[in-house]
């Protein structure tokens, strides 16, 4: 008699066997090569690869030190930024790509340096960063001499700034002044003169950012989504001291770039989550064919995302994409046929697209009648199924169509996954993103009510066997649920979330302070409301077994927001298991520490989550 096989279910690393890429992507200077960064090493390294794939050569072997950015020189230096155990005080390095190790030039284990994709003038005789070295509330822009060695601010005293690209000639550069999540705006500078003056003034709040000069330096590109609800894609001429529309905004544009050689604009635009690039040759405003890359979006790495990068001489482009069913991979895109192939291999692991399931958009109705949309991953099983509730950091930011290891693992183990957008997330207007703006614990909680009873309601779903995960803001969400709407959940894990606002928001990083009252409240003169709103004032109530997970430097949500909570629980008798990672910060940055923080997640959902577990 034929025996018939119980095929076994992947194991928990073959899905998590993957790599990711953190917020650093660019052409070499001759543009025959791009550069990455990617944990190919198990740390976040700077790789550099053959623009038609194959292995990639690791240009920096740091341990404990993460990259976070990178700007190549016309002539093929390359600058980059980089913190140590998550800290975000990250420090400026030079690298030679042809031979040489990287050359670390500040040492100021205080201060926070960044720098970007435009960070070089065009003659690469210096560059522009970002540093909060004079005060620490304050994020200057500095220009670096490369001979001398000489660094000055030349804008952003009192501000949080950071630099946009360099003007043709040298001599000026486009800076933003980031006033909160909803109000930018961008700001000339005359680099040797030190003098500035705003481009883009404003009444009303409106979001201005600023994009690549014309060859001729008469204007630049930017995003603005001043008068309309998306962020769309305009040209400011300087010589008229004003902006119109090159494509009016149906949806946001989230990243722009325009070749060296002025020829080839790119940009970004997303559409329900999905990251779609457009192309256009300026000269004659010739739309280029539309690229042949998979539907899906950018990762991101604690909430940065790899740019899009165009070469020098526009004929490539190239992009960091993820699907549901596929991890990150940096592509290729030949501008002038379209034709697209990625240059890396990140899955080895053995798992195919067939062994993955895909996602689906879903949306649920919340108590003010708001559609709210989110992603259903849903498992095979003949029963009614458990599932968690996922949700995303930010909270003005936004779930998208990425693979997602945990999700996948957990559906594989016959647990569903609802990853929400609930108000407050990016990419649906910016109406929709400001509803959470000093709201944290208010419609946000009634949204995750409403995906709840959603859920329950369905007649595939175990409506007593709910979980719910998040980090981050996502971590207040969960830590939020489990106090305030104890009667819904299963099994519960919190990543680095706040427990207490008011201690949450004195203890910010100092360049943060400037904004606190707008996102959350003023902890100094509105300490009630904000106690109101928070989970520790609850944590009497909380009935669902919890997990916590917390990096020792993590410099956003400080590790006494997760301490208050545990302690508390602890004191009374609650079931709670807490984990502190002492060398890591707001997130992940050693592939050791993510694999052993999502098993521990996955396995304290199967635990309370599955039967007979």
């Amino acid at each position: 008699m034929a025996v018939t096989e119980t095929r076994k279910p992947p194991l928990f690393e073959q899905f998590f066997a993957v790599r990711r890429f953190a917020a650093a992507l660019s052409f070499t200077g001759d543009g025959e090569q791009l550069l990455f960064a990617s944990n190919l090493s198990g740390q976040f390294n700077l790789w550099r690869v053959s623009l038609q794939g194959g292995w990639p050569d690791q240009l920096t072997a740091f341990m404990d030190e993460t990259v976070r950015g990178v700007g190549v020189s016309r002539d093929g230096r390359i600058l980059l930024c980089a913190d140590r155990d998550g800290d975000e005080f990250h420090q400026l390095y030079m690298l030679d790509p042809d031979r040489g190790w990287p050359e670390q030039l500040t040492d100021s284990p205080q201060v926070q340096h960044f720098v970007g994709s435009d960070a070089w003038s065009p003659d690469g005789s210096k560059f522009a960063y970002a540093a909060n070295a004079r005060k620490p509330t304050d994020m200057e822009i500095w220009v670096r001499d490369l001979e001398s060695g000489n660094t000055r601010p030349v804008f952003g005293q009192g501000k949080f700034a950071f630099p946009g690209p360099w003007s043709p000639d040298g001599s000026q550069l486009l800076a933003l002044d980031f006033r909160n999540n909803s109000d930018v705006s961008i700001f000339l500078v005359d680099v040797e003169a030190g003098e500035s003056r705003e481009l883009t003034p404003h009444d009303d709040e409106a979001i201005y950012l600023p994009g690549a000069w014309a060859a001729d330096g008469s204007g630049f590109h930017l995003v603005t989504d001043a008068g309309s609800e998306f962020r769309g894609l305009a040209f400011y001429e300087l010589g008229a001291n004003r902006w119109d529309w090159v494509e009016e905004p149906r949806h946001d544009v989230e990243d722009l770039k325009v070749s060296a050689d002025g020829r080839v604009l790119a940009w970004l635009v997303n559409e329900d989550g999905y990251d779609r690039l457009q192309l256009r040759e300026l000269d004659g405003g010739r739309e280029l064919p539309t690229p042949e890359l998979p539907a899906g979006a950018r990762p991101h790495l604690t909430g940065a995302q790899p740019p899009l990068a165009l070469s020098p001489d526009g004929s490539h482009a190239a992009l960091i994409v993820s699907s549901p069913r596929r991890p990150p991979e940096a592509w290729v895109v030949e501008t002038g046929s379209g034709r697209a192939w990625p240059v890396t291999d990140s899955r080895i692991g053995g798992l195919g697209e067939e062994d993955l399931v895909d996602v689906e958009l879903v949306s649920y109705p919340s108590f003010d009648g708001r559609e709210i949309p989110a992603w259903l991953y849903r498992p095979d099983v003949e029963s009614k199924a458990p599932v968690v509730l996922s949700i995303h950091g930010g909270p003005e930011a936004q779930e998208k169509p990425v693979y997602q290891p945990v999700y996948q693992y957990l559906v594989s183990r016959g647990i569903g996954v609802l990853a929400t957008n609930i108000r407050g997330s990016t990419g649906y207007g910016k109406s929709y993103q400001r509803l959470v703006q000093r709201d944290w614990g208010g419609g946000d909680m009634r949204d995750w009510e409403h995906a709840a009873k959603w859920l329950r309601a369905q007649d595939w779903v175990d409506p007593n066997r709910i979980g719910v995960f998040g980090g981050s803001y996502g971590g207040f969400a969960v830590l939020t649920c489990v106090t305030r709407l104890p009667q819904y959940w299963a099994a519960a894990v919190d990543i680095f979330g706040p427990s207490n606002l008011v201690t949450f928001a004195k203890a910010v990083p100092p360049t943060w302070k400037r904004f606190i009252a707008r996102f959350v409240g003023d902890p100094d003169t509105e300490a009630d409301f904000l106690m109101e709103r928070s989970p520790i004032t609850y944590v009497e109530d909380v009935q669902t077994p919890l997990l916590v997970i917390q990096g020792a430097t993590d410099p956003r949500v400080v590790k006494g927001e997760s301490e208050q909570m545990v302690d508390r629980l602890q004191s009374l008798g609650r079931e709670v298991e807490y984990v502190v990672f002492d060398d890591e910060g707001h997130g992940f940055t050693k592939r050791t520490n993510e694999l052993r923080a999502y098993r521990l997640a996955a396995e304290w959902l199967e635990r309370h989550l599955l039967p007979n577990k």
